[in-house]
């Protein structure tokens, strides 16, 4: 069929003179003229691969409500640390499911340096030491209360609960962590930290900044993964940032980078790449963003029910990330984003 009318010279005529002649489309009619000019490209260097740990042995437990996700025992972790490393994903980064009966008002078994992160860190190191490991620093892993610093009443002690953060950040890179993340949001805990490690001899210890991390509903299931959500009293809003502010994040990390942060953190990504851009493109660190595990769940679960293409949006996902300036993001997607990126 001739779709063609007499009308078509006109057309044309009228859209080289609205152009100037410019057909944008001549960029994107193949997929090497697509490739050539990407303004954007996502790599396995971009990529922090989230692993949760448990106590025990054998296959790992999956995780609910994050499908495809499982806790890991430490030999587990072990074996992700070499797919990590075959895969050419440059860190992994460490989260515990603590037993329930090891959690109390404090927090104390952050301390303990036979705690799951420290000897997942320690093994990992002994295994595969050419790939970084990143720890968490937050206390709601290992408090009953299920909040990230010390509790008193209905309050979070600030200065208490970065006393016992800079004591868990040391123990944690004794074992063997390369990159402390605090995570908790507490007043001053950079300085306290960067000070602690110092003090240790641990000056090599990178520091990423979780600086603008929001009260969000999209930490759910990771709440679900540690174990921390049926344990949380009320919620977290005095300490996790107010959803509607980007001047305050970017007074957050600025203050986090003047305490000593090599690099910031985002948290959650999707919904805040406007901050991730602001603080990429003003502060002029590197700034990464944290996949969550709402977000992850939400196209997994989409693409589980046929909504859409489950590999699809996770590449484009990520190179929302990219785009907006993200030096890199921690995703539960790594792995499966690092052996589609090595098959191409």
């Amino acid at each position: 069929m001739d779709h063609r009318s007499d009308a078509l010279p006109l057309i044309s005529e009228r859209i080289d003179a609205v152009t100037g002649g410019l057909r944008m489309r001549r960029l994107r009619q193949a997929d090497w003229t697509r490739r050539l000019v990407r303004e954007t490209t996502l790599g396995v260097d971009d990529l922090i691969w989230p692993i949760f740990v448990r106590e025990g042995d054998g296959d790992g437990e999956p995780v609910p409500s994050m499908p495809g996700v499982f806790r890991l025992s430490v030999a587990g972790c072990v074996e992700a640390a070499r797919q990590a490393r075959d895969l050419g994903i440059p860190v992994i980064a460490l989260f515990p499911y603590t037993d329930p009966g090891k959690r109390d008002e404090t927090g104390s078994e952050a301390l303990n340096e036979g705690n799951l992160v420290c000897r997942a860190s320690r093994a990992i190191k002994s295994a595969v030491p050419e790939v970084g490991i990143l720890c968490d620093v937050a206390l709601d892993p290992y408090t009953s209360h299920g909040h990230d610093g010390v509790m008193q009443g209905d309050r979070i002690l600030n200065d208490e609960s970065v006393d016992m953060l800079c004591r868990q950040a040391v123990v944690q890179a004794q074992s063997g962590c390369d990159i402390i993340g605090p995570s908790d949001m507490m007043d001053g805990r950079v300085a306290c930290i960067r000070g602690a490690l110092d003090s240790a001899g641990l000056r090599d210890t990178l520091i990423m900044a979780y600086s603008a991390k929001y009260a969000s509903a999209f930490y759910g299931p990771f709440r679900d993964a540690v174990g921390s959500g049926v344990m949380l009293r009320g919620d977290k809003r005095t300490y996790q940032m107010d959803y509607g502010n980007s001047e305050e994040a970017l007074r957050e990390a600025a203050q986090d980078i003047a305490e000593g942060a090599d690099m910031i953190m985002v948290k959650p990504g999707m919904p805040y790449l406007d901050i991730v851009g602001r603080l990429s493109r003003e502060l002029g660190v590197p700034t990464f963003a944290y996949q969550t595990s709402g977000e992850y769940s939400m196209i997994m679960a989409a693409a589980q029910n046929g909504w859409l293409d489950g590999e699809k949006a996770m590449l484009e996902s990520l190179g929302g990330f990219k785009r907006a300036g993200a030096a890199g993001i921690l995703s539960y997607f790594s792995p499966r984003v690092a052996a589609h990126l090595k098959a191409r």
